[in-house]
């Protein structure tokens, strides 16, 4: 059970792996992981306030509980947890830095058109610029089969009762996944917007997709996901007509919360600012290629 939002852990399958907690190495040797990939687990019994993932990471404020642990010790436990992760994704970022990559890390709530945006988009990137996609979700490999459908190289991990990624998990699929050098990678993260706030997967932007079917105030409710987001996707602009949706206040509450924030709004279905968003792509794509650092030459 991961100790710093209560969603459980241990159950995590990526598309290819032989084994839960396995993973295969090209030449066919496999390496076995201790399956800590950023959480803690029921044996170590030090649970967090449940199974559910309904409340923020603010344990530091001596609110949160878990019978037989004190509030100190469950801030000791996260911070190890975030640090743990942390590791993991400075590893993914120097990968990542090394072959040139652009990695964005796609969150948003669910239903909020975060894999048709993805879908769409690849289209328009593709065959010009390489693009490879991380899926996230608790459970199928539809995201993943849509995103394949597109002609992009996909691989889907399911977190089971988990409900974020973290570096761990990425790590292991950027082995398998071995996106090409001077590419865009895509991380679609499981649909929530509270836990994926804080874990680093080694990506160079958070963006943060929020529909106009959602309420205009998700800013406010979720501050932690919109302060670490470097871009907002107000998505599915073309159904503002049909609602009550208030896009001037929706923008200035995540301004609020985040004053450098960029926001474009964009529909998917309808191809509305699409341009934009995909000239802000392929701008860092070019920008990832240009610092790209030469991995390490071993000399004898």
């Amino acid at each position: 059970m991961c100790t710093t939002c209560g969603c459980g852990s241990g159950d995590t399958k990526i598309e290819g792996e032989a084994h839960a907690g396995e993973h295969r190495h090209a030449d066919g040797t496999v390496h076995r992981h201790e399956h800590d990939h950023g959480h803690a687990h029921a044996h170590d019994h030090e649970h967090a306030h449940g199974p559910g993932c309904g409340h923020d990471h603010a344990h530091h404020d001596g609110h949160a509980h878990a019978p037989g642990l004190s509030p100190a010790r469950m801030v000791q436990i996260e911070q190890d947890i975030l640090a743990k992760n942390d590791q993991h994704a400075r590893f993914n970022r120097e990968f990542l830095a090394e072959r040139g990559i652009f990695a964005v890390n796609l969150v948003s709530s669910p239903g909020s058109g975060k894999t048709t945006l993805l879908t769409e988009s690849i289209k328009r990137l593709l065959p010009a610029l390489p693009v490879t996609v991380i899926e996230g979700d608790q459970q199928t490999t539809h995201d993943a089969e849509r995103i394949r459908a597109t002609g992009a190289r996909a691989l889907q991990i399911n977190t089971g009762k988990g409900c974020h990624l973290d570096a761990s998990m990425v790590e292991r699929a950027l082995e398998r996944l071995q996106p090409p050098a001077e590419s865009v990678l895509f991380i679609e993260n499981v649909g929530n917007l509270v836990c994926p706030a804080a874990f680093d997967l080694g990506e160079a932007h958070k963006v943060v997709v929020l529909s106009v079917t959602e309420g205009e105030d998700k800013p406010l409710k979720y501050p932690d996901m919109f302060r670490a987001a470097t871009l907002m996707l107000l998505n599915k602009v073309d159904l503002l007509p049909y609602l009550t949706f208030d896009v001037a206040r929706c923008i200035e509450y995540a301004r609020r919360v985040n004053p450098a924030i960029e926001v474009m709004q964009v529909s998917a279905t309808k191809g509305d600012g699409m341009d934009a968003w995909l000239a802000w792509v392929r701008l860092h794509a070019v920008t990832a290629r240009h610092a790209r650092v030469p991995s390490k030459v071993v000399t004898e």
